[in-house]
């Protein structure tokens, strides 16, 4: 377990206000106490710093996990997010998409939301801007990237895809052996 070098923050910044914008700095510092990320085998844990002086005390070799595992880097030193950073995502989102009850399953199963399946979004939404994916009780299912501005998708066709899916609660299902 280590803090993260400046090529490591900036990655991992870019992609968290990609979703959540400037509100980045509202999950470092949080009324709880001050919380941080750290590398531990190519996975980025967000954990209070109470926790991580704890997990300190543990050899390196024999700590599996500590915090919440917010995403990891590939081999490619790309930063990709896992769905278990959802529940940080959710609260501070910008751009907000909600999902018929009908379309929900579909993007629980892993598919790309069309625009049948869409109820409602947030205005000014940009293309290739990341959103935190709504059913219509306002329970995060799951986030994804805008394939057209929120101006196209109201004239778009039915079937066109108007969300990319990237990550949904049904992965805890789907890849429960690998979400660590």
């Amino acid at each position: 377990m280590r803090p993260l070098t400046e090529e490591e923050t900036r990655l991992v910044f870019e992609k968290l206000s990609k979703y959540i914008g400037e509100n980045v700095k509202c999950l470092l510092d949080r009324p709880e106490g001050i919380y941080s990320f750290r590398l531990q085998k190519e996975r980025i844990f967000y954990a209070s710093e109470r926790m991580i002086k704890l997990a300190a005390t543990i050899a390196r070799e024999n700590l599996i996990s500590f915090g919440t595992c917010i995403g990891k880097f590939t081999k490619t030193r790309k930063f990709r997010l896992n769905i278990t950073a959802l529940e940080f995502l959710a609260p501070y989102a910008k751009y907000k998409v909600w999902l018929k009850p009908n379309a929900e399953q579909q993007f629980l199963y892993g598919n790309h939301i069309l625009k049948s399946g869409l109820s409602r979004i947030s205005d000014n939404t940009e293309q290739y801007q990341g959103v935190i994916i709504y059913s219509m009780n306002d329970l995060p299912l799951g986030f994804g990237v805008a394939a057209k501005c929120s101006a196209d998708i109201r004239v778009a066709d039915p079937m066109a895809i108007v969300v990319f899916h990237q990550a949904d609660t049904g992965e805890y299902l789907r890849n429960e052996d690998f979400l660590a």
